[in-house]
């Protein structure tokens, strides 16, 4: 059996989304275009919308560490991290794409915590792929934000899409890897990696310059292969 036979026969009916969130891609293959030309200009490309849902929490864990906020991600089927949402259906607008999908896949309740164009962030452009990928942020109450991770359970996909919600640790240990550095090590669907940065930038959690020094000791513990 040939490769492209064997892929086939493993994606079964998603072998036309197989190349949609593949853990290969790299933050030199999307660029950031405006929010207009993704609806004008490539409006005939596959849109996919994901959303960042957190809260604010200043908890000092063994009063050595600032948890700094609660963010909400999500271990998916394929085994990578990524952010619920997904690809934006015919008819609909990323907004609405976004809201379904996060119905879906982790139960949110509309009414209360939909996404509107306001929250949209960023949006990037995998030309390549033909795909256009919108990245939209909303900020919650803690105790909203634990609201949601408890009903994740109960979502459609739960179990399907989507195996479970995962806060990143937005803090570093002393051995300068374990935290933030060690979770930015692990295997990301798309630019769901580059988002996360973007996001936390965006929100004020993060400066750049301290988002550069974490991405960068985690890619000397890459090189090093130690602790």
């Amino acid at each position: 059996m040939n490769d492209d036979l064997k892929e086939e026969s493993c994606w079964g009916m998603l072998v036309d989304l197989e190349s949609y969130g593949r853990h290969g891609d790299t933050k030199h293959d999307y660029k950031i275009i405006s929010y207009e030309d993704a609806k004008t200009q490539y409006k005939e490309h596959m849109h996919a919308s994901h959303g960042m849902l957190y809260a604010k929490n200043d908890v000092v864990l063994w009063n050595l560490y600032n948890t700094k906020a609660a963010v909400l991600m999500q271990m998916r089927f394929d085994g990578l991290l990524g952010f619920p949402g997904g690809l934006v259906d015919p008819g609909e607008n990323p907004v609405e794409g976004l809201n379904r999908e996060m119905h879906e896949e982790i139960a949110l309740d509309l009414n209360k915590h939909s996404f509107n164009e306001e929250n949209h962030v960023v949006t990037f452009l995998h030309d390549k792929k033909k795909l256009v990928l919108h990245f939209y942020i909303k900020e919650v109450t803690m105790d909203e934000f634990r609201g949601i991770e408890d009903k994740c359970t109960q979502a459609h996909e739960h179990g399907i899409e989507t195996l479970g919600s995962i806060r990143p640790p937005l803090f570093t240990m002393g051995d300068n890897f374990r935290g933030f550095p060690a979770f930015l090590s692990n295997q990301f669907a798309g630019n769901a990696k580059e988002e996360l940065l973007c996001g936390l930038v965006h929100t004020k959690l993060f400066t750049r310059e301290e988002i550069e020094h974490v991405v960068e000791l985690t890619e000397n513990f890459k090189a090093n292969k130690s602790i």
